[in-house]
């Protein structure tokens, strides 16, 4: 009986990965609550299992005292000394109990409360070991879907990939082998749930770093990653050394290497852009694949305008403003875009309000005369008019200037 029940406890702790003194402590604990069932819950109960032979001993202590007001906690110096004779008063003396006179109920007392603290010890295992792999890459087999749920074996545990966290449009049947991103380790208070995803940013990185060894020795660094799951990611990158290309290192041979994360992704269009301080080439580079004409930016309200090909509008725009919407996401700039066509139209009408403001400013800094069209005569002309007037009033003293 003593070597099973040890055989048992070791097989739990390396079954569910508990160590075998978790174990132990549950058993202990399963037999306190037993006895207090049996014998009542005031009982002072003490439990010792042999971690080596596995003996046990379960104890009922109690206080000798001259009267005795609480049976439960209590006993008489007579009574006391009938188990050790040489009992004082005030000393606390312990009775054995046989397990053998539990009875069915108290048994399976001790049994629910076995289960509940071994998977209280599970849980708190696996809390621990993958609490430090959040955001690592992990692999899985698919167990079943519950409420559009996957169920995922990943290890010695279950867990969930989400609805949400799933790639649109995407299926997994039984047995079926997936990796996923570790977002998250969440603790309930029935269990603790280990969260995958495979719509996340990150997830899309981790492969990156998988199949790209350049990434995983950080010789590439990924600056910045934007995804619409299903769809498309853009993902900005830049090298440390001079010498490697960070767009070709990702891109690999023939495309290889994107193209394997590309299959991972079930068909998501990948755009890998090389990271630049220059906003105005950044944003450009990041409107990928449409051809960009010119890029004009706000500094103050970060925003830019960007003029392209009419022929590439719908391209640079994309479906549903995606291909914009993901561009403005990865460089953090409002991305307003227009046609050429349109660049010189609002160009041509800017530069008529232009003329228009000029000339009214003009008309507002001349006098009322010069505002209706009259000239203002030079000086020379005014002493040409004097000399022909003077033969007509010689007498009357000659003006120096004179409105025509």
């Amino acid at each position: 009986m003593k070597r099973e029940l040890m055989a048992v406890i070791e097989q739990i702790g390396r079954e569910k990965g508990i160590d075998k003194g978790r174990v132990l402590a549950a058993v202990e604990s399963a037999l306190v609550t037993a006895a207090k069932k049996r014998y009542g819950h005031g009982e002072n109960i003490q439990v010792d299992v042999d971690q080596e032979t596995g003996e046990i001993s379960i104890v009922s202590k109690k206080t000798i005292a001259e009267t005795v007001t609480d049976a439960r906690t209590e006993i008489s110096l007579e009574e006391a000394r009938q188990i050790d004779s040489d009992a004082e008063m005030g000393d606390e003396i312990g009775s054995l109990i046989d397990m053998e006179e539990f009875g069915r109920i108290a048994a399976q007392a001790a049994k629910q409360v076995i289960c509940q603290k071994v998977r209280e010890a599970e849980w708190e295992a696996v809390e621990r070991d993958y609490s430090k792999r959040q955001g690592d890459l992990v692999h899985g087999v698919i167990l079943g879907q519950e409420r559009r749920n996957y169920l995922v074996e990943i290890g010695k545990t279950e867990a969930l990939l989400p609805l949400q966290e799933q790639i649109p449009r995407e299926t997994h049947r039984r047995g079926d082998r997936i990796r996923a991103y570790l977002l998250e380790v969440r603790r309930t208070p029935k269990d603790v749930q280990v969260i995958l995803s495979r719509a996340h940013p990150q997830f899309v990185v981790k492969l990156f770093a998988l199949e790209v060894p350049e990434v995983s020795e950080k010789i590439v660094e990924i600056k910045g990653v934007v995804r619409e799951p299903g769809d498309r990611t853009k993902i900005s990158v830049a090298s440390r050394d001079k010498a490697v290309d960070p767009v070709g290192a990702c891109v690999g041979i023939k495309g290889s290497r994107v193209q394997a994360i590309v299959r991972e992704l079930r068909g998501e269009k990948i755009d890998i852009i090389p990271w630049t301080n220059d906003p105005r080439v950044f944003i450009g580079e990041a409107l990928n694949p449409a051809s960009i004409e010119k890029v004009g930016i706000d500094e103050e309200k970060k925003a830019a305008l960007v003029v392209v090909a009419d022929s590439q509008l719908s391209l640079a725009i994309g479906k549903n403003g995606q291909n914009v919407r993901l561009a403005a996401k990865l460089t953090g700039w409002k991305i307003d875009i227009i046609s050429a066509t349109e660049y010189e139209k609002e160009k041509l009408e800017r530069d008529r309000d232009i003329k228009a403001a000029l000339a009214e400013e003009t008309a507002a800094h001349l006098g009322p005369d010069e505002s209706s069209g009259q000239k203002a005569v030079e000086p020379e002309e005014s002493d040409a008019a004097n000399a022909g007037d003077s033969e007509k009033s010689s007498d009357e003293p000659a003006p120096t200037t004179e409105t025509v």
